[in-house]
């Protein structure tokens, strides 16, 4: 079985954006003074973890449903080229799934003290949670990616629970400041999301994958995007008011991703047809790095 399948399917290019939120999180903890080089490592490698999970199982679930088709426009999936057997991706899921959940539980033993328990069994239970949702995107019965969930899902655990919850990790206490780019990188991430959909809109409509993308259509799908842009803006920059760094500084660290973010939201607005949305969704990728590696380079270095 060629090396190469295997590298394709794990989709190693969509790590990055799966730990940013992490590394934010983290970014927030060390300017409160609270360091711990081993619980973001871990907390990163959680992230990367189950997003290895989700790209196994979407890969699994879209092909079983007939909806990796010669309609995709994005790469060619390890499945839809025969090149992974189902029965071995599976197995593979599976694997990824044990690995992923141990983990999240020694990240969770790391960070919490016996005392407090309570706090580690909430989120022992959010962990389950990640874990169901990254396989339950297109994969069981009802996967709630076809129902058009998989935005909320996203902005949830790729925002919410990234942030604020690897800055709750570290601190063990809820942490104000990380509310702003939680909603941040919600925004960001799930428009990332977005362009993906946009993009498969034809081939996922016609194999019954409704998701806001195919319910909006295009003029819809065009404003719902440029909603989400400014969430994530509004987000990003309202965070600093919280931090206490130097507004130039601050400009000088987001200035990039928000610049990106606008000018992928212009040329977005503007395309003609849906295969186009293929090099919006890789422009939008790294508008999304760069707001969240901008805003951990800020607080990092101020």
């Amino acid at each position: 079985m060629p090396l190469n399948a295997w590298i394709s399917a794990l989709r190693l290019r969509t790590l990055p954006l799966a730990i940013s939120g992490i590394a934010s999180g983290a970014a927030i903890s060390i300017h409160a003074g609270h360091s711990n080089a081993v619980l973001t490592s871990l907390c990163m490698a959680t992230a990367a973890m189950l997003q290895i999970l989700s790209n196994l199982a979407n890969d699994y679930g879209d092909f079983s449903r007939g909806t990796d088709n010669n309609q995709r426009v994005g790469p060619e999936r390890a499945l839809q080229s025969g090149r992974i057997q189902p029965r071995t991706m599976l197995f593979a899921i599976w694997t990824t799934g044990i690995l992923a959940g141990g983990l999240a539980l020694l990240t969770i033993g790391v960070a919490f003290p016996t005392e407090l328990w309570w706090e580690a069994i909430g989120f022992i239970g959010l962990g389950a949670a990640a874990l169901w949702s990254a396989i339950n995107y297109t994969m069981g019965k009802n996967p709630y990616g076809y129902a058009g969930m998989g935005d909320a899902f996203v902005g949830f655990f790729f925002g919410f629970v990234a942030v604020i919850g690897t800055s709750w990790l570290h601190t063990l206490a809820f942490q104000p400041s990380a509310l702003g780019p939680a909603i941040g990188m919600a925004g960001f991430s799930m428009a990332v999301l977005h362009m993906n959909n946009m993009r498969d809109q034809v081939g996922d409509a016609a194999s019954g994958k409704i998701t806001l993308a195919v319910r909006f259509g295009m003029a819809g799908g065009k404003t719902y995007h440029l909603i989400l842009i400014c969430l994530g803006l509004i987000g990003w920059w309202t965070a600093i008011g919280f931090e206490n760094v130097d507004p130039l500084n601050a400009l000088f660290w987001l200035a990039p991703g928000t610049l990106l973010s606008i000018f992928q939201a212009l040329g977005a607005s503007m395309a003609k047809n849906y295969t186009s949305f293929d090099g919006w969704l890789k422009i939008m990728v790294l508008a999304c790095l760069s707001m969240a590696m901008g805003f951990t380079g800020l607080l990092l270095y101020s």
